[in-house]
């Protein structure tokens, strides 16, 4: 019997993120209750809140899968055996494209995101830090072989990212869209360049 409970609560717990999901996508995170999720999942919103104990802990775990899946599509690239700056500019395009389809093409999505940079920093923080320690591990391969020039990696990481900010994080996408800057390959650009290792004097 303890077996069936296993099994069945964790698959409960994903049915309501699935549903909860579709509905923010549908009618908005503001419009959807937690009786709305509860009435499509045909159980008692107390049942809900056995899982969830509010509509912000639904919508952070929303978010949270989401924010999963970009890491994931990151952190396999971060493993390829590709050179350094190869991994690294598809690592960054692919973060960029990910948010751009997921969350500034969907203005429902994108409602529920500029909540959670409001409601739930510490979910968003947390996400910008992990693909911040990605992009720092490709740096550091980069470097071991002599690719890259970065005395201080993790701080080599993070100017990394905060140069891809425009590109990175979905209100910035969206509010940047038709406004002047460099293309996204010009940016990767100049942060490679950055990384590149300096002309030394010649000897003698």
């Amino acid at each position: 019997m303890a077996l069936i409970s296993e099994h069945v609560e964790p698959d409960t717990r994903e049915r309501i993120l699935v549903v909860a999901e579709r509905l923010f996508r549908q009618i908005g995170y503001q419009k959807t209750t937690v009786a709305d999720i509860a009435k499509e999942l045909r159980m008692s919103p107390a049942n809900v809140y056995r899982f969830f104990d509010s509509k912000k802990a639904i919508h952070e775990s929303v978010a949270r899968g989401l924010m999963d899946e970009v890491e994931i599509a990151a952190n396999a690239i971060a493993a390829r055996r590709d050179p350094a700056a190869t991994r690294l500019r598809e690592l960054m395009v692919t973060v960029h494209r990910m948010n751009s389809e997921r969350y500034v093409g969907d203005a429902k999505l994108h409602e529920m995101v500029a909540i959670a940079m409001e409601e739930s920093w510490e979910v968003c923080a947390a996400h910008m830090e992990r693909i911040t320690a990605t992009i720092g591990q490709v740096i550091a391969e980069g470097a071991a072989s002599g690719e890259f020039e970065a005395a201080e990696v993790p701080v080599a990481a993070m100017c990394a990212f905060t140069a891809m900010m425009r590109f990175f994080h979905p209100q910035m996408i969206a509010q940047c869209a038709n406004k002047p800057g460099p293309a996204i390959n010009e940016m990767i650009d100049f942060v490679l360049a950055g990384l590149a290792p300096r002309a030394r004097a010649a000897a003698g």
